[in-house]
């Protein structure tokens, strides 16, 4: 399966091996097209005006609402508040439920497998209010050590923040067992990095039994700047507004605001109704080749890619095996600086991350700096693969030295 020709910027550079969607992803033409037909239809001011214009934008950034909630499996779409992605997602819950509900004596569990995105909030939060972060170690292979999980779990324990899915190893966290273990121990709030989640697996929300789930619109076909905040129902009622604004408000009293209902408590100010519209649009494209699809498309890829890199002499390819991950290869050529690599890459198209992967935490446990990651998404096929792999073998050829 190849949508290659989907993807308006892929066909203009038919020479260019995209292999960082993993820290974004590229736009199919459905979603470019739903960005321009908004702003060329539908463009006014959202839940504001009487006027046609302003209804119909209002019909259409409601009906993003409801396709993204059916999509990410939340039945309450209300319970679904749009943010400008992942990582302010994290913010508000840490802001607005964290300061609210935590205090000293409290623990926090968080794992080495996280981004920064999905540590420092938590982190910054246990020093401010005085609360313990435990950090949950990780296997040889990169996988969550259950056993030490296990043993951080206490009556203490107030808030457990994990990653569906790791963005520098893929390695994919199983959600549902460690839920069953802190609703067996505690009464934790548990939150779900979801960003490589949602543009890589089948996410039932209403399933999963998180009570946070995160995740950002542009690493699943979508656009930059907007995501969504998953929350229960009781939680984000009893949670105070995370900014203020228009739209967030009931009353405003000369001495006090009421708040108006979710999900407009927690979306102040003009809504970022164009990009939602887009976000829907990439929810339509992705769900017409099917999640179990996209899963299986990108195993068969990092599969070989991994299989292939792995017989070239210096390389140390890190996390669990391919058949177990969602689509990245994260791995190491000898001495050889993955920036380096990356920048021999690049003179030949070949587009990879090369750095901590903001998973600074994980990397010291695997004893390196940075690696090279190469991701893979919809687009991908066997010739990116092939140029990866020449690629390698040629910046081996150049630092031969640094390759033992």
């Amino acid at each position: 399966m190849s949508r290659r020709s989907d993807f308006p910027l892929l066909v203009a550079n038919p020479g260019l091996h995209y292999l960082d969607s993993a820290a974004t992803s590229q736009k199919p033409s459905v979603v470019l097209d739903a960005l321009r037909n908004f702003y060329e239809t539908a463009n006014a001011n959202p839940h504001r005006g009487a006027y046609a214009l302003s209804v119909a934008a209002t019909d259409a950034y409601d009906g993003a609402r409801q396709k993204v909630a059916g999509f990410v499996g939340v039945a309450d779409p209300d319970c679904l508040i749009f943010t400008r992605g992942t990582t302010e997602s994290l913010n508000l819950i840490a802001t607005s439920w964290g300061r609210t509900n935590l205090e000293a004596g409290d623990e926090i569990i968080v794992t080495a497998l996280d981004h920064h995105a999905n540590f420092v909030p938590w982190q910054q939060l246990a020093i401010s209010v005085g609360a313990t972060l435990r950090i949950c170690e990780i296997t040889s292979e990169g996988r969550l050590d259950l056993d030490c999980f296990a043993q951080f779990l206490s009556p203490k324990t107030k808030l457990v923040a994990v990653g569906h899915v790791s963005n520098a190893l893929g390695t994919i966290n199983p959600i549902k067992e460690i839920v069953a273990m802190v609703r067996e121990r505690t009464d934790a709030v548990i939150v779900c990095d979801g960003a490589q989640g949602v543009p890589h697996l089948r996410v039932g929300f209403d399933e999963l039994g998180v009570d946070f789930y995160a995740f950002s619109g542009h690493k699943m076909c979508g656009p930059m700047g907007i995501g969504g905040l998953i929350g229960k129902r009781e939680l984000l009622e009893a949670m105070p507004p995370y900014q203020m604004g228009g739209d967030m408000v009931e009353f405003v009293y000369d001495d006090r605001t009421t708040w108006n209902v979710l999900p407009h408590k927690f979306e102040a100010g003009t809504p970022n109704a164009a990009d939602a519209v887009g976000l829907a649009a990439a929810v339509g494209y992705l769900e017409g080749i099917g999640m179990d699809e996209v899963l299986r498309h990108e195993r068969s890829l990092v599969a070989e890619a991994s299989e292939r890199l792995s017989q070239i002499e210096g390389i140390t390819i890190y996390g669990p095996p391919a058949a177990e991950r969602s689509g990245v290869v994260s791995f190491t050529l000898g001495d050889v600086h993955p920036h380096d690599l990356a920048t021999i890459l690049d003179g030949d198209g070949i587009c990879i991350r090369a750095g901590n992967h903001c998973a600074q935490p994980l990397m010291r446990r695997l004893d390196v700096s940075a690696t090279a990651r190469a991701s893979f998404y919809v687009y991908n096929e066997k010739s990116d693969i092939d140029a990866l792999v020449e690629g390698v073998l040629k910046a081996k050829e150049i630092f031969g030295h640094a390759v033992v």
